[in-house]
């Protein structure tokens, strides 16, 4: 599988690019926040969700961990496809979508194309308590933020994303910790308590 392009944009479209990677050029599906802030010629580098069907393979590209975790939970919604969950991503930013869905705003995310009243509602009704903090590393950097709280819980998130942690894994984890320890548990408590939940996923 394909987990991550770096390259030259050969060529960009109003839904994808093509990305020239030591002479061979890679079809990638991108939202239109991303795609906008493409020319052709420079270098990118993508994360990428490879989706696999019978007639066919295809490259999703995100610019962020943050962006990639977003879409690989939308498209565990069902209805919700690769395409839709660009698009979604297209009007929504990572963080958005995560408040949209922790407060129920579904009409935001029935902004996006594709996405009707009854989709949105189900993304945000399937999707709740599934993010957690949702802690996001934005691209650049390598410190995660959260998207929602603080103190604790993203001093816990970081601990858990030095460790190799994904940061929707490590954001759900320290957010169940954080329910059963009680929100003045001590860092190391809540590490130690996010620990198991992960141990027993």
């Amino acid at each position: 599988m394909i987990a991550r392009l770096k390259g030259l944009v050969d060529s960009v479209s109003a839904d994808a690019l093509v990305i020239d990677v030591g002479g061979v050029g890679y079809l990638v599906q991108a939202s239109t926040r991303t795609l906008s802030g493409l020319a052709v010629g420079q270098p990118v580098a993508l994360h990428i969700e490879t989706q696999v069907r019978e007639e066919s393979i295809t490259l999703f590209g995100c610019t962020s961990e943050a962006e990639l975790a977003i879409f690989r939970a939308l498209v565990t919604v069902q209805g919700v496809g690769g395409r839709v969950a660009l698009n979604i991503l297209s009007v929504l930013t990572p963080d958005q979508i995560a408040h949209a869905v922790a407060v129920g705003d579904a009409a935001s995310l029935a902004r996006a194309n594709g996405v009707g009243a009854k989709l949105a509602a189900r993304i945000a009704n399937e999707l709740k308590g599934k993010l957690g903090a949702v802690a996001f590393t934005p691209a650049g950097s390598a410190t995660p933020r959260a998207g929602v709280g603080g103190g604790v819980a993203d001093d816990a998130v970081a601990a858990l994303a030095a460790l190799g942690f994904r940061p929707l894994d490590a954001s759900r984890a320290v957010s169940e910790a954080l329910a059963e320890a009680g929100a003045g548990a001590a860092l190391n408590d809540v590490v130690r308590l996010a620990l198991k939940k992960s141990a027993r996923a």
